[in-house]
């Protein structure tokens, strides 16, 4: 079962061809000609937004995942106030592993904490496969805002099996993923096996997503950079491919990971049609070293939004400039939005990102 995706209605009620499979964004992630550069900002679903706040108030952040009409609302946020080109389903990378049976916790302040860390196969063993049925909240919340943003796509996302295995395998969020390493060089096949249970759960969590409507997803490795390419190669490398392969000609795929510069052509062979790229590395060195079969998201240093606007406005240009050597280019930030950005400041870059890359399209 599935959704149309190809809907015409728009958010000002007025009916245009194509819909969301022929907006800006899935036309640059495909690698088409497209009138402007996309702009989408990552944790754009609140963080810095004051109306973000006033509706999460007192509810917890698993809950606030499971509450579809809130999940919806949160969405829409940062497409009204910014004028952005998609809009990223709120969530977060653990609500599928906790849906598999994991006892977790997001605690604020920290991030998501696991109540019984990975050490045996029998921990392995715990992580059960979900279905439709277990996540019918998100089910729900896609389909609720495709009705919603008409022309505009919606991303739907998951976290990759290695980031997810590293917050299973610590217990919480980790600066050197010492207990991860262990595991990984130490019993290789026990590391394997706790990868290919995450990659299926991530998997149907996607195809969830997919059969909701989603017009994209993203596959997020937060922390893949703390490998080298090599370990990358033989111990994560095959996990991504499969959850990415398995969504292949679905909806276009986009693979991020963060202080990645050196994995940027491993990262790019996982099957994603979009490879995001952190702030540390200029897109049009990026796109040498990914290939010229895929387009690239990024990658505007967040912490830029915090410098006077002219600055703020040399940083986009510079980017947008760079990013014409990619094939295709999504601008983003190379990370999430801090909480304490101006939204008024992403605004203006939105427009300005518009304004800089507008082109006829025949």
């Amino acid at each position: 079962m599935s959704t149309d995706t190809t809907g015409t209605a728009a958010r000002d009620g007025q009916t245009r061809p194509g819909g969301p499979a022929h907006s800006s964004f899935v036309r640059a992630c495909r690698r088409e000609p497209v009138p402007h550069t996309p702009v989408w900002f990552m944790r754009q679903a609140g963080r810095s937004l004051p109306e973000y706040r006033e509706i999460r108030a007192n509810v917890p952040m698993l809950e606030s995942c499971r509450r579809p009409e809130l999940v919806t609302e949160i969405t829409l946020q940062p497409v009204r106030r910014h004028g952005v080109d998609a809009a990223i389903l709120f969530s977060d990378i653990v609500v599928p592993v906790a849906a598999a049976g994991v006892d977790l916790d997001i605690v604020p302040g920290t991030g998501p904490v696991v109540a019984e860390p990975v050490r045996a196969a029998a921990d392995v063993d715990r992580i059960r496969p979900i279905t439709r049925d277990d996540v019918s909240y998100v089910d729900e919340a896609v389909r609720l805002l495709v009705a919603e943003l008409g022309d505009t796509p919606l991303i739907g996302f998951a976290g990759a099996p290695f980031t997810l295995a590293s917050y299973l395998v610590e217990g919480g969020p980790s600066r050197t993923h010492a207990k991860t390493k262990a595991l990984m060089y130490g019993d290789p096949e026990l590391w394997h096996a706790l990868c290919d249970r995450l990659a299926d759960v991530t998997l149907s969590f996607l195809r969830v997503q997919v059969d909701a409507g989603v017009s994209a997803v993203q596959l997020f490795d937060s922390w893949a950079g703390a490998l080298s390419e090599a370990d990358y190669r033989r111990y994560v490398l095959p996990h991504s491919t499969r959850v990415l392969g398995g969504l292949a000609d679905a909806v276009p795929r986009i693979h991020f990971g963060v202080g990645t510069a050196e994995l940027l052509g491993a990262m790019g062979e996982a099957g994603a049609d979009v490879v995001g790229v952190d702030w540390r590395t200029p897109l049009d060195v990026a796109t040498r070293r990914i290939g010229p079969d895929k387009a690239v998201q990024g990658n505007l240093d967040p912490c830029v939004l915090f410098a006077p606007w002219p600055v703020v406005e040399a940083e986009v240009r510079r980017i947008v400039d760079q990013g014409r050597a990619a094939p295709g280019h999504v601008f983003n930030l190379g990370h999430g939005v801090l909480p304490e950005t101006d939204p008024d400041v992403l605004t203006r870059v939105v427009a300005l990102v518009h304004e800089l890359s507008a082109r006829p399209v025949e």
